[in-house]
């Protein structure tokens, strides 16, 4: 038996709680895992407290991240005891998840844990981390360098914008970042490296389809709007890695930034993103991370307390990576 968060809907109506399950009741994938940790990331938040229409098939174990030892496998790259990673790939949503003390996924999905990271670091990096990387890897493919000039990050204060914002200020770069919380300035600048702050209102209403040319490059995780206001004022051959849609899935823009200033837009997908570009992400985050301030930004809290910290970082009350040690 193992301990595990399930969310189940039926004719009881939606609900979500810890419950002692079966091995036999693990998916049939070709590798089981002992959980170490998992996290707790908006999208878990949502599934478990049914705010939104995340989860695919029921009953569900949430939790769209995790790190773990294998105990059994049946797939030819993972040996009993190895530890191993996994972000995206729908776990979660349409596949049990890792807020339990087991899981069982396939082999394909998974990732080595590089050397320079410890299981509870990955998690504290976890999908935020890895999308933000990933933007990084986005902006630098296309041959941005910090001296091209300033990079706008847009929901700076959120997980995968507070990652873009210590990454790229790691690598250099003049980091602007965008937030609808004044508190967080001190955080954002003093913490995470940002040079400079301009409050999020400045790009979330409709807008030109060109604006005065303010930013080199930009991360987004906001769509809608602000994305349309961010393309209008990137450089002449600038790029904007786009990862979210936190204000929504439309984008009420032009061909005006593409055809006139060369601009692109670069679609960035953790959840789907191939392997070796996956392998490539997390072997870059191992060099740049801070450690210590990823202590500074994580907190752990165990699995019986998982339902309440989704609560909470649903009502904004989380700053940072919120850890559930599932052993």
């Amino acid at each position: 038996m193992f301990k595990a968060l399930v969310i189940e809907n039926d004719e009881q109506g939606y609900r979500t709680s810890l419950k002692d399950l079966s091995e036999k009741q693990l998916p049939d994938q070709d590798v089981t895992l002992e959980v170490s940790y998992s996290t707790l990331n908006y999208k878990d938040a949502l599934a478990i407290c049914n705010k939104g229409p995340i989860v695919r098939q029921f009953p569900m174990v949430p939790g769209i991240d995790f790190v773990g030892r294998v105990i059994s496998s049946r797939h030819a790259e993972w040996q009993q005891d190895d530890v191993a990673l996994l972000t995206g790939w729908g776990v979660g949503e349409k596949h049990w998840g890792g807020l339990a003390q087991k899981a069982s996924v396939s082999g394909d999905w998974l990732v080595k844990v590089p050397a320079a990271l410890s299981p509870l670091q990955t998690m504290a990096i976890g999908t935020a981390g890895l999308t933000a990387m990933l933007c990084v890897l986005a902006l630098e493919k296309q041959g941005i360098t910090p001296q091209h000039g300033p990079v706008l990050v847009t929901g700076a204060s959120g997980g995968v914008g507070s990652f873009s914002v210590s990454l790229l200020a790691r690598l250099g770069y003049e980091v602007i970042a965008s937030s609808g919380r004044a508190s967080d300035s001190d955080y954002l600048i003093n913490t995470l490296g940002a040079t400079s702050i301009i409050d999020r209102a400045e790009l979330s209403e409709p807008g030109k389809p060109l604006a005065k040319e303010r930013w080199a490059a930009a991360i987004d995780s906001v769509g809608s709007h602000t994305l349309a206001n961010v393309l209008a004022g990137i450089k002449r051959d600038g790029v904007v890695a786009a990862c979210g849609m936190a204000q929504g899935l439309d984008l009420p823009t032009s061909v005006a930034p593409f055809i006139l200033r060369g601009v692109v837009l670069a679609g960035v997908d953790s959840v789907m993103c191939a392997k070796p570009l996956r392998q490539q992400a997390w072997q870059r985050l191992a060099e740049l991370v801070d450690g210590d301030l990823l202590q500074q930004l994580t907190k752990v809290i165990p699995l019986s307390e998982a339902r309440e910290g989704a609560e909470q970082l649903l009502a904004g009350k989380v700053r940072g990576r919120l850890i559930v040690d599932c052993r």
